[in-house]
């Protein structure tokens, strides 16, 4: 693959003003709504009952936006230019905090809680933007990494916004004018910033706007039901707003009450959490190969639940000690495990979110991602209420924090079996990842060349078991295998296989039916716009050699002409699902893990130009002397 870094993203026009941009509003966003806690927390002299009353009144504020306007942001992200709508909504930005400026010196709370629907609503406008302008801006194969970073500088953003507005508040004094002067400030830069924005061209300008927004809210979410993966990517997004809003709404409290600890503990424990998904997400693009690797996502989830259950077991009873300092809860017994919990949460739920972001941009229609993206707004906002419901209702049961940390974790794997028994193609991919990642590093040469839509046949050579795990592992569209039956039938492979859609293949005298077949199913999904990848030596090389190529390529061509693209796999004689053990009469053992492989990808050739001959003659000349 290609050896640049996601971080050079951020010397380029068409990303670093975005990233900024957002990143900007994220911290503005929470520094406004920490500075708004602090105060009404602590400097009004409010009952404890009237301050518990707006503590839980504020976050339904927040969300009501999401649901009553998601649809109608989903339609003008499409219908739009959507850096000029980036530079409207960074305005609003400013009338907004120039509104809560006022409110602070006043000391007036229904005015702070109308400025929290205003930032509500900047956010439910600004994020079907957020999204849909990635693939617009970037590459395919920065789509992981330009995510991640993104993800990223939210998470810090969040953190550092929340750490400055509550400390500027709790001046002395000066606390309202202070925390008045950053968010303003930070409006202002934002809008700013975001003038050195590329420009967006819509990707509906047709489109015909419904100033309904429940009719259009059906509609959108018609849109995210459309394609399955998409569907049940989102349906994963939104599970993570649950599984993280149940954790964050406790982690006050369970700071408080079980850590024994202080505000600096609590703002502790929420760093650790935000560095580890800055981590996590920028781990994606390393460990997916610059392409979108869904199979980061079931890692992801088994991550989130086996530290979620291990913060059970680390500390479920309540402290014996308070008012503990950062440092004084870091030194105490058992701390670091808490601590090492906390980070890995985060750093998995990076692994578990960026992917799934990536599937939505890549998978949903370009004209429609606008609109995509606000359902899964609209059911991430869902998916928090019941996040809420479900953390009170606990509570009214008598559960400790701990208790709750544990159920959630338990219902991610419980929901996670769910998700991947509807969409096998995410613990496929797992599989494939885990498999392909543990015994090989692999260089790409000529990616580019497959096309990113419509038909075409890909053949390459015939070298080990492990061939159709490493082309489809590298290749960023789903691929259709077609395979040898008794290759297809391998054990555990042919879970992945089968998920994977392969098609199996047999000799015209092992199995003339299963040929014929094999055969027509080709043809379906070259007439479906699919790639198919044949292996056209008709067996695995008993040699290292390439051997000659069969007709059957020639047949498939003829009923459906295709443009044909040479792959050559490079290293992979020798390793231990190859056949080279077998000739040497040795047993078949693993004699060495991430070795350096390659795969070459050729010049498309027409398929007036492709036979046989010519396809073994062009896989000869990319495989080279390197078998």
């Amino acid at each position: 693959m290609s050896g640049s870094s996601q971080f050079d993203l951020l010397r380029t026009r068409r990303f670093a003003p975005f990233f900024a941009t957002q990143a900007l509003g994220a911290f503005n966003d929470n520094a406004f709504r920490q500075a708004m806690v602090v105060l009404v927390a602590f400097h009004l002299g409010l009952s404890d009952a009237a301050v518990g009353f707006y503590s839980n009144l504020a976050p339904a504020l927040f969300i009501l936006p999401f649901f009553l306007f998601s649809a109608s942001a989903g339609q003008l992200a499409e219908k739009f230019e959507k850096t000029r709508l980036i530079r409207y909504v960074k305005l609003f930005e400013i009338a907004a905090m120039a509104l809560a400026a006022y409110a602070f010196h006043a000391h007036n709370v229904p005015l702070l809680l109308t400025v929290l629907v205003m930032m509500g609503l900047h956010s439910t406008l600004f994020g079907p933007i957020k999204y849909s302008i990635l693939p617009q801006a970037l590459k395919p194969e920065e789509l992981v990494g330009g995510n991640g970073l993104v993800e990223m500088g939210t998470s810090l953003a969040i953190l550092f916004g929340m750490i400055a507005g509550g400390s500027l508040m709790a001046l002395a004094a000066v606390g309202p004018t202070a925390a008045s002067c950053l968010v303003i400030g930070i409006a202002i830069i934002g809008y700013l910033v975001s003038r050195a924005i590329p420009p967006a061209p819509a990707t509906a300008p047709g489109l015909v706007f419904n100033w309904n927004p429940f009719t259009e809210t059906v509609r959108v979410l018609g849109f995210v039901t459309k394609n399955r993966t998409v569907f049940n990517s989102v349906l994963g997004i939104s599970w993570f707003w649950f599984f993280g809003g149940v954790f964050t709404a406790q982690l006050p409290n369970y700071t408080k009450l079980f850590l024994g600890g202080n505000e600096s503990v609590a703002i502790l424990v929420l760093a650790l959490f935000s560095i580890g998904v800055g981590v996590g997400s920028l781990l994606c693009e390393r460990l997916s190969g610059h392409k979108v690797e869904i199979g980061l996502v079931p890692f992801g989830s088994i991550g989130l639940s086996l530290f979620g259950i291990d913060l059970y077991f680390a500390r479920p009873e309540l402290a014996t000690a308070h008012g503990l300092s950062a440092f004084a809860f870091l030194v105490a017994p058992g701390s670091w495990r808490i601590a090492l919990d906390m980070t890995l949460l985060g750093v998995f739920a990076g692994f578990y979110i960026v992917p799934l972001f990536a599937l939505v941009q890549s998978r949903a229609e370009r004209s429609e991602l606008s609109r995509v993206i606000a359902g899964n707004n609209i059911l991430n906002a869902l998916f928090m209420v019941a996040a809420a419901a479900l953390g009170i209702g606990l509570t009214a049961l008598g559960w400790s924090i701990p208790q709750i940390f544990l159920t959630v974790a338990v219902l991610n794997a419980l929901v996670a079996i769910y998700i991947y028994t509807l969409v096998p193609e995410f613990l496929m991919r797992f599989l494939s990842w885990i498999l392909v990642s543990t015994l090989y590093r692999i260089k790409v040469e000529g990616l580019e060349r497959i096309p990113d839509e419509g038909p075409a046949l890909l053949v390459c050579n015939h070298v080990s078991y492990m061939d159709a795990l490493i082309v489809g592992g590298v290749v960023r569209r789903p691929v259709r295998f077609v395979m040898y039956y008794k290759i297809f039938n391998i054990p555990v492979l042919r879970f992945i296989f089968r998920t994977a859609k392969a098609i199996p293949i047999a000799g015209h005298k092992e199995d003339p039916a299963l040929l014929d077949r094999a055969f027509d199913e080709v043809d379906r999904a070259l007439a479906d716009g699919e790639l198919v990848c044949l292996f056209p030596e008709g067996g695995l090389s008993r040699d290292g050699e390439i051997a000659p190529f069969r007709s059957g390529v020639e047949q498939i061509l003829a009923r459906r002409r295709v443009p044909v693209v040479p792959l050559a796999l490079r290293g992979l004689w020798g390793s231990v699902f190859s056949r080279r053990d077998s000739a040497l009469g040795r047993s078949r053992l693993p004699r060495r893990f991430w070795s350096h492989i390659a795969l070459a990808v050729g010049a498309p050739v027409p398929a007036a130009q492709a036979d046989a001959t010519t396809l073994e003659q062009r896989v000869r000349e990319l495989r080279g002397s390197w078998a």
